[in-house]
């Protein structure tokens, strides 16, 4: 018989313990337990004929079953090693050479009591180094044949010029015979959703009823984009944003919150672990927006001077939180390039669109947003110590990549955000907006925090109405305006977690406290230091 003790074999087998002794020794290690204990098994390479005739099949049979017993164990905790904690193999988030050092370092498991100055981070010196990559000059906006160049379909599919008297941005499309008799056939966002699907049978129908007829006998439709765009960020507030804007009478959204068309899925891209998929084109983007185009197109018709003029002020709009800070299509598309950062953004097509779109932002603390985007997003085994945990780690790999690049190439790298295990780069505010007002002016960008939203939700949504010059509603709008129920809320379970550790805040409000004192003084509010720092 054999066992395990203090890591070594013991044997008290004569003939087995001979047979060890003489034999090549070759220590196989075994992790038991989180804390790492461990036992060294000596096996023999080779076993001769005469050793194995000497054993007894009960010892060979034992000695079998206590092999596979520790395989067994071993394999199950090199499986489940993320989950456990334990550090078998170095954690998976590994960047590409050219993006990180390749000594980057991830964190090791922390507990809450683990405090700020026991990580490996030196705050001071990474702060440092933020502090000096945070003077930088503008982005060189591509010129507009350049931009139209990589998509001559959009800008062919897109007037230059919109209906002069329509708030929102509207043309005439014309209609080819097989698109009259079904214009939405095969679009792929209808084809995703069952209610979209319904929108679209419902305006065949309609259009079919009230076709417009051109002078020449054949057939157009109203077509428009959004008027403005929520374009940001996630677990600001967005959600709850967009569905009270859909209360005033004069704003008619698409059914459909985030298309992610501009980012995404106008380059064939869902969700980008899926890989390539099939791209959808602009027709089926403004497609979204032809229940405003329809109620538009109904001023033309036989209604009252009164009527004709509240549809001309319709405006739609749409809320994709991803349209402010992701560009990672390019890096998938042209990753042959030698650009670390990418040629193009999306605001880019958009100001080459339409020049006169109305832009708002709504921001929190960087650290409560990472916290809710931890909560929300991961699926299982969320704690604050796991959360603490790839926060570290998140820093770590920030800090490599600053070491050798730029801080636009590190927040826009796409390599770096799928490495980091929590969504660190999307707090970075101040160089997405510096972006957005290389291309936009600074007054058709409307910033607001959540928790000015949360405090005050009255004032703040006049804000949005007085931006997006939306007239007066009834009383009774107001009232359902401010006694709706909140949106997109944290969950029970995770609302259980309470609030992230003490080590964890204080870690981030020192990484975060550079770029938010960059971001107040740009946007000339102290507010947006969110503290007394």
């Amino acid at each position: 018989m054999f066992g395990y003790k203090h890591g070594r074999t013991t044997q008290s087998d004569p003939h087995i313990a001979s047979t060890v002794e003489h034999c090549g020794k070759t220590p196989i290690r075994t992790f038991l337990d989180d804390r790492h204990t461990h036992a060294h098994v000596n096996v023999c390479r080779k076993w001769s004929r005469g050793n194995l005739r000497s054993l007894s099949k009960v010892q060979v049979v034992v000695f079998l079953l206590g092999l596979t017993l520790t395989f067994l164990i071993m394999t199950s905790y090199v499986l489940t090693w993320d989950k456990k904690g334990l550090l078998l193999t170095p954690p998976p988030y590994h960047l590409k050479a050219a993006d990180v050092p390749a000594n980057a370092t991830s964190g090791a498991a922390v507990s809450s009591s683990i405090s700020l100055k026991r990580t490996v981070i030196d705050m001071k010196q990474l702060v440092r180094v933020i502090r000096s990559k945070l003077e930088y000059p503008p982005r060189r906006v591509p010129d507009e044949k350049d931009i139209i160049g990589t998509d001559s379909h959009l800008f062919s599919a897109i007037p230059r010029h919109f209906l002069p008297g329509v708030k929102s941005p509207c043309w005439y499309e014309d209609l080819s015979v097989e698109k009259t008799r079904d214009p939405y056939k095969g679009n792929l966002f209808a084809l995703r959703s069952k209610t979209f699907k319904r929108v679209c049978d419902r305006l065949a129908s309609a259009f079919q009823l009230q076709p417009r007829r051109r002078d020449d006998g054949g057939l157009s439709r109203l077509r428009c984009l959004p008027y403005f765009y929520i374009i940001g960020q996630p677990k600001c507030g967005t959600t709850d944003l967009f569905h009270r804007l859909l209360l005033h009478p004069d704003v008619k959204f698409n059914i459909m919150k985030e298309p992610h068309w501009w980012t995404r899925k106008r380059f064939g891209y869902i969700r980008f672990k899926d890989g390539f998929q099939e791209s959808f084109p602009v027709e089926d983007y403004l497609d979204l927006f032809d229940l405003a185009a329809y109620n538009i197109q109904g001023s033309s018709g036989g209604n009252s001077h009164r009527d004709r003029r509240r549809l001309v002020q319709l405006i739609t709009g749409e809320a994709s939180a991803s349209t402010m800070w992701d560009n990672q299509a390019w890096s998938y598309l042209h990753g042959d390039r030698a650009e670390t950062e990418p040629p193009f953004l999306a605001q880019d097509f958009i100001h080459t669109v339409q020049p006169g779109a109305k832009i708002i932002i709504v921001l929190r603390d960087p650290t409560e947003r990472l916290y809710s985007d931890y909560l929300y997003f991961k699926v299982a085994n969320k704690s604050t110590e796991d959360f603490h945990q790839k926060v570290v780690e998140s820093v770590q790999l920030f800090q490599s990549c600053l070491s050798e690049r730029s801080l636009r190439s590190c927040v826009y790298s796409t390599s770096l955000s799928n490495s980091m295990p929590v969504r660190l780069n999307l707090g970075i505010y101040i160089v997405f907006l510096l972006d957005w007002l290389t291309v936009f002016h600074r007054e058709q960008i409307l910033i607001l925090r959540l928790e000015d939203y949360a405090a005050n939700l009255q004032g703040t949504l006049k804000k949005v109405f007085d931006f997006l010059n939306l007239g007066p509603f009834p009383e009774q709008v107001e009232m359902a305006l401010t006694e709706r129920p909140l949106s997109n809320t944290r969950r029970a379970a995770d609302r259980s977690l309470g609030p992230m550790l003490p080590s964890t805040l204080d870690l981030l409000w020192e990484f975060h406290r550079p770029f938010n004192r960059k971001l107040a003084s740009v946007l000339d509010n102290s507010d947006f230091l969110w503290s007394n720092t």
